[in-house]
């Protein structure tokens, strides 16, 4: 049975308050300002039950289980898969993330990166119970199915006692380190892209994704760094997912996949320009984004790519570009985004359109698998989280998940944040150095305003 409550309205700048302190909590959050690609927000704690792979072992209710992560995955999804009608696109079910190496479970790559990190690379928990924001209506709701009537009211219960009490954390305690660090000094990153560029000469690829992380040390509460991190740069696909000893705090403009009643999307990004200090600096930089051929050129790769990975699951000749090169504009940058969408066929579920496709193409590169060996031989330690996915997969086989871009990792007292972009031949490695710094504006911010 499927439980809907309306409840008066929440103030949605205390939800990162609300989720402290409770056990594996979750916001899965729209940035209230994207309502065409991002009208609901999700956010919940206290899942039934989790379950995480790390290095070839599932660890789920005290045991462990060594097993391909994609066939357990399947098998958990369809234990508790049931068709029902929806309000929202999201009621009941798994929330979490996948880490960029869960590649290698799909294809044979190299492992020589350093795992520094040491996160699972997957995670997910499992809610019976949500709260819903539906931005278009600003109302709010707790939803959820299968539960007897007097376990939803002493849950709703439980949540208003909860918000009741919310009080808004104190900055005070926030502190961060002198400097930040990153993996790469200046001049290795430069010499990296080079070397990607000699790969393209040869002929091995067309285009590769490099990135580097930036870190500094950091004390405090992640939920404020969180609420202010949101507010500097809002996004469609945010989340924070807090896992007592590490957390996870994303504001991805990009969507990896979303499935709906059969149908699915990805929304690749590719080509990126810095907002200007006006109007007439913006309307520059947008127009000169959708002029640029280096950037057209790989673009149009990226959404080939993703045409090739939705033909594997979907029906014959229903892959189409319904969206292609519009820009979109963010607190930092504008974006040059396409929709490539396609309706799946019978014999496959949503794990099935994960593993045909996964990692995406826009973190990547064309080809993929090359691109991929040549990340794991230019970048010296495991992305983890960045360039993996967050979201939700529904009960009922519909999910939404981002490409966990403008992603911080937050472990063992140090703030991680990693940004990367698009190697071609034209690429000039000086100024794609520089593109990292852009889209580490919003993070370098957020530092900024907490040191105040």
């Amino acid at each position: 049975m499927l439980f809907i409550k309306e409840i008066e309205n929440i103030n949605t700048e205390l939800i990162p308050e609300i989720l402290k302190g409770e056990n594996l909590p979750f916001y899965l959050d729209s940035g209230q300002y994207f309502k065409r690609i991002g009208r609901y927000s999700f956010w919940g704690y206290n899942p039934v039950f989790s379950f995480y792979f790390k290095n070839g072992i599932i660890f789920i209710d005290n045991q462990k289980i060594e097993e391909n992560p994609f066939i357990f995955l399947k098998k958990i999804f369809n234990k508790f898969k049931k068709v029902y009608t929806k309000k929202f696109p999201f009621h009941c079910g798994f929330v979490g993330f996948l880490s960029y190496e869960l590649g290698k479970y799909i294809e044979k790559l190299p492992d020589t990166s350093i795992d520094d990190y040491q996160l699972p690379e997957y995670y997910f928990s499992f809610y019976d119970l949500i709260f819903v924001h539906d931005i278009v209506n600003d109302k709010f709701y707790i939803t959820g199915i299968d539960l007897n009537l007097s376990d939803f009211d002493r849950k709703i219960k439980s949540y208003f006692d909860k918000i009741k009490s919310t009080k808004t954390i104190d900055k005070s305690n926030i502190k961060f380190g002198k400097d930040f660090k990153s993996n790469f000094k200046k001049q290795q990153y430069i010499e990296a892209i080079q070397k990607a560029r000699d790969y393209i000469y040869k002929g091995d690829i067309y285009q590769v994704n490099l990135s580097q992380r930036f870190q500094i040390e950091f004390e405090g509460d992640p939920y404020f760094f969180y609420k202010i991190f949101r507010g500097i740069s809002p996004a469609p696909f945010g989340a924070f997912l807090d896992y007592g000893d590490f957390q996870i705090l994303s504001n991805s403009p990009e969507r990896y996949l979303f499935i709906k009643d059969k149908h699915i999307e990805t929304r690749p990004i590719k080509g990126t320009r810095k907002r200007g200090k006006n109007n007439k600096e913006d309307l520059e930089m947008i127009e000169e984004l959708k002029n640029s051929e280096k950037d057209k050129a790989e673009h149009l790769m990226i959404v080939d790519l993703e045409r090739n990975d939705l033909g594997r699951i979907a029906e014959f000749n229903t892959v189409k570009v319904s969206e292609f090169e519009i820009i979109e504009t963010y607190a930092n940058v504008h974006h040059m985004v396409s929709t490539v969408e396609a309706k799946i066929d019978k014999k496959y579920d949503c794990i099935d359109c994960i593993k045909n496709s996964y990692p995406g193409g826009s973190i990547t590169g064309a080809p993929k698998i090359r691109s991929m060996e040549i990340i794991d031989e230019l970048e010296p330690t495991y992305r983890s989280v960045y360039t993996g996915s967050i979201g939700y997969i529904d009960i009922n086989g519909d999910l939404d998940l981002n490409i966990a871009i403008r992603t911080a990792i937050l472990k063992d007292g140090m703030l991680n944040f990693q940004v990367g972009g698009g190697i071609v031949y034209d690429s000039n490695p000086e100024d794609e150095y520089y593109e990292t710094i852009v889209k580490a504006e919003s993070f370098f911010k957020t530092v900024k305003e907490l040191s105040k």
